[in-house]
């Protein structure tokens, strides 16, 4: 388990990465419709084909649903499971004033 603050990164940032990604990759992103049903496997290789032929020479917009989230973690929970039943848990929790990258933090080991 982790427990934090989550922000998405901002425009520019994904911009930035969408960049280094592989073309194929950037127009796989903008073709699919993540989750979204499907008719068949040939439907989205028309997308692809179409976008290629679309976007030829010039470069792969980035989705505008395609973008990133930044975890700043305050606790994560490790649990290691044990035959008895007695399993290991462990918690880290970040120490107060540590602030966003200071590394003090605090194990405890927690009931099973």
């Amino acid at each position: 388990r982790v427990e934090g603050r989550v922000e998405r990164v901002a425009a520019a940032e994904s911009d930035a990465y969408f960049a280094t990604r592989p073309r194929g990759a950037q127009i796989g992103a903008l073709a699919s419709r993540q989750s979204e049903p499907l008719a068949s496997r040939a439907e989205l290789e028309r997308r692809i084909a179409e976008l290629e032929r679309e976007l030829e020479g010039a470069p792969v917009p980035r989705p505008e649903t395609w973008g990133g989230y930044r975890v700043a973690p305050e606790a994560w929970e490790f649990w290691q499971h044990r035959d008895d039943r007695l399993h290991d848990r462990f918690r880290y929790r970040r120490d107060a004033g540590a602030g966003a990258t200071g590394a003090a933090w605090t194990i405890e080991r927690l009931s099973p």
